[in-house]
Parts: structure tokens; sequence; C-alpha cells
């Protein structure tokens, strides 16, 4: 767990023939939609499509906007090719008219939406898909798969960020989710800020810096701690991270410190009390001399019991199953919502705003803008969204929709570092009173502008009427 145990990762490239079609991690339903709208005729249709939130997850003050690049990769992929037109033909899911069109599928379409690693509140327009009907419907649960899943990892990894200050955070969960969920989830939190991972695809695949060193078995294998950790500093040298407490924790420290004439690299600590724990190990540290050794923490950390480690002698943090789950919001409730169409089948002919009207589950239509609204000190002051054209914005107002793919073409990728730095610049925009572990509202409010009779804030989830008997 030192930058001395393991170098950093460099990623493989993938060729096409690696990485197989994506067009089949969907729904069932959406070839039945296209299937009918085949037979219909409105197919075709102009349409727009959007990926937003109703509202936070409860407590939250902010979301963190993960997955774009991975987004963009499986966008690349999702082709029908014979294996997957084979299947859907003998499940009687589509008939030939529908395999026929969808073995020529190739998105052609338009999508903007906000970068990754920027800031999210509700009814932010994450993601705007222009296409027909029938290519962009199809990209439904594809889209909404992956955001969900890295913008609960990243939103739940910023908030760990945010507590643990300039402490190094290594992700360490794959053991606690599914194996391929577990590479997203290091390559969301090292989006969000931490600086490396346990997991080595996600090392290969997307260049998460790796780290690692043993676990308890490597003690319990030798015949006493000394052999162990001998064996350990012989092979990884001197700055590497003991575990120190399988036995006797304050023996296993002067072993270590022993061992290694006082130049050891790091101790871990995964049990106890933690706090308590550090204070003890630090003091003992200094008094044998090892000022320098480092003092890293694990065992069931999330933001909250970094927090309340702020003042405990810890130099680093290692954080598994409240990461990959979200810290207790695995998901962030995005969906993704037909809000535009064309009157007709005309070329050019005008989009028409259409939108649900659920109780608690509406939708605002039409084509929407975003901005960030900025006070003249630089800090964050609301989300403007704009329904039908843009809003209007001061000058050292940001706005927040890129073009990620241009007539079917890629056009947003970049680098993990790009958004990593983006996201840490887009945080340090919000008030203070985003970092704060207690539970509240978002921090900014969402304006919207240009939705005639639509409330002015159409996602907040109204009261819960009272059914309390009333005096007669």
């Amino acid at each position: 767990m030192t930058a001395t145990d393991a170098a950093p990762a460099v990623p493989a490239a993938w060729g096409p023939s690696e990485v197989p079609t994506t067009a089949l991690l969907t729904d069932h339903y959406e070839l039945t939609m296209v299937r009918a709208a085949l037979r219909a005729g409105t197919a075709d249709l102009r349409c727009i499509f959007e990926l937003f939130a109703r509202r936070l997850p409860e407590g939250r003050r902010y979301g963190v906007v993960g997955g774009v690049g991975r987004a963009l990769r499986a966008l690349r992929h999702f082709r029908f090719d014979d294996e997957s037109l084979r299947f859907l033909r003998d499940q009687e899911i589509v008939d030939e008219a529908v395999a026929d069109w969808l073995a020529n599928y190739k998105f052609s379409g338009d999508i903007w939406g906000y970068p990754e690693g920027e800031i999210y509140f509700p009814g932010s327009p994450l993601v705007m898909v222009e296409s027909s009907f029938g290519e962009a419907v199809v990209l439904e649960t594809l889209l909404l798969s992956i955001y969900n899943h890295d913008s609960a990892i990243a939103s739940a990894a910023s908030r760990m960020t945010a507590m643990a200050g300039d402490r190094p955070i290594i992700e360490m969960g794959s053991r606690r989710t599914h194996e391929l969920a577990a590479v997203a989830a290091a390559r969301a939190a090292y989006l969000a800020g931490f600086s490396s991972t346990s997991n080595l695809e996600a090392g290969r695949r997307y260049g998460v810096p790796t780290r690692g060193t043993s676990a308890h078995s490597f003690t319990l294998l030798h015949a006493t701690e000394r052999e162990a950790f001998a064996a350990q500093i012989a092979e990884l040298g001197e700055q590497t991270t003991l575990l120190v407490d399988t036995y006797d924790v304050m023996e296993a420290v002067r072993i270590g410190v022993e061992l290694t004439e006082g130049r050891l690299g790091a101790v871990r600590l995964d049990s106890g009390d933690l706090g308590q724990l550090a204070a003890q190990v630090r003091e003992l540290l200094d008094s044998l001399g090892a000022t320098h050794t480092r003092i890293v923490v694990t065992s069931d950390l999330d933001e909250f019991a970094i927090a309340a480690l702020s003042g405990a002698p810890v130099d680093g943090y290692g954080v598994g199953t409240a990461l990959v789950t979200g810290s207790g919001h695995p998901t962030c409730e995005f969906v993704y919502k037909l809000v535009a169409r064309a009157e007709s089948d005309a070329p050019g002919a005008p989009m028409l705003a259409v939108a649900k009207k659920s109780v608690n589950k509406i939708s605002v239509g039409g084509r929407k803008f975003a901005l960030r609204r900025l006070s003249e000190e630089g800090v964050a002051e609301a989300e403007i969204i704009g329904v039908g054209e843009p809003p209007g914005g001061d000058s050292n107002d940001r706005p927040l929709l890129v073009q990620l793919v241009n007539g079917g073409a890629i056009a947003g990728e970049e680098s993990l570092e790009a958004a990593r730095q983006r996201h840490l610049q887009a945080r340090a925009e919000l008030p203070l009173e985003a970092l704060k572990m207690s539970r509240g509202e978002p921090v900014i409010e969402t304006i919207w502008a240009g939705i005639g009779d639509v409330p002015a804030d159409p996602y907040r989830t109204p009261p819960v009427p009272s059914y309390d008997r009333q005096p007669t």
C-alpha cells in the first residue's frame, strides 16, 4: 500500500476483437418497442431522450457524474453480431424484419452530456440523446446501468476523499461485489480522488495505479511473525507496509522497526479502535526512532469513519465495502425519458416537447441546456436549466453540456486523469456546506428557465399528506 509496493499499472489497448458486443446488455422491452415502432412507421421519427435524476440520494448534498468514458466505449461496441441475432431469432424476440434492422444498427445521432467528474444536482440533464426513436430507445438500459453504478460509486468516493483531505485512500473492495462491477468501481473511485486500487484488471484496463502487500494469511503461513515480516521485507523492501494486527500489535510494530532498523515504510491496522490504536502506535514508532513510518488504517471504513479519524495520526486509508456499495446508495436513481419528438417525419419538422405526468414521476419536456451559476468569488450558487433555449448567464458562469457524440462519431473521449482533475475543480467550486457529513438538501438550488406552467422546482418531492383524523 505504499508507492514502492507496486508500480502503477499501464493500460492495455483493446482491439475490437477483444471486446464483445454490448448490444444485449439491455432489456427485452426495448426491442419489442422497436418492433412495434417499425410496424407503425414511427421508428425513424426524430426524438430527444434525456438521462437525469429527479433527486439526489436521501441526505446527500451533491452528486458526481461517473461512467461517461465507459458509456462511450460501450456505444462504440453496440452492434448486433450474428450470435446476438441468432439468439434473438431463436427466442422469437424479433422477427426477420427487425433482425435485418438490427443487423445494420449503428448509432448515427448526437449526444450531449455533462463531462465525467462534473457535479450534478436534481434535474441536471446529464445526457441528451438526439436521433431516431429506434436508435435512441435501445440505448436506455445500457446508459442507465453504467451511469447509475459509476455515479453512485464516484459520489460516495468524493465524500470519502473530501473527508480524507491530503491523506491517500486505496480502493480495496473487489471481494465485496461482482467481479466486473469491481473493475468499474475502482475506476470510479480513482475518478473521485482515490489514489490507487488493489484491483489488477482496473490497472490493466484503465491505468488506475495498483497497490498491495499482504493479508493475515501470509503471517499465519509462517511459524512466527518475525519470519513472515522478514520474508516480506526481503522481497518487497524496507518501504513495504506490514500488517501488524494478526497477534499483538505493539510487538509486531517493534519487530518491523527492528528488522528495518527504523526504516519501515508503513504499518497497517485492520481492527480495533482505529483512532486510539493509531495514537498508541504513533507514540511507539516515534519512541523507537521510526518517525517516518506511516500508519495506514482499514476495516469497514466509510466517509463518516474517515471524518472521525481526521484528528488521529493516520497517514492513509483503505476502503472496500462502503465504496463498492455506494456507501448506502448503490444507485443514483437516474432515469431515461423521451422529452421531445418531431411533429412529423418530414425533413426539418419542428420538435414537440413531451413529458410524463405520473404522480411523483413527472418529467420536464423539451431540449435542455445547463450552466453552473457562480458568484464573483467563483463559488457555485445555482444549477440553471434552460428548456428550449440556453439560459442567460454572467461572464463567469460555466456551461455544463459538452458534445459526446457527433453524427454517430465519438467526440467526447478523454483521459481518466482529465476527468479526475475536473472533479477536483468542480468540487472546489461548491459552498463549504457541501462537505458536511450531516444529512441535508442539495447544496445549491436548481433553477428552471423557459418552462411555462411547470413548477419552478418540478423534481422536489412533495410532502407526504397527513391522514391523521381531524376533529369535526
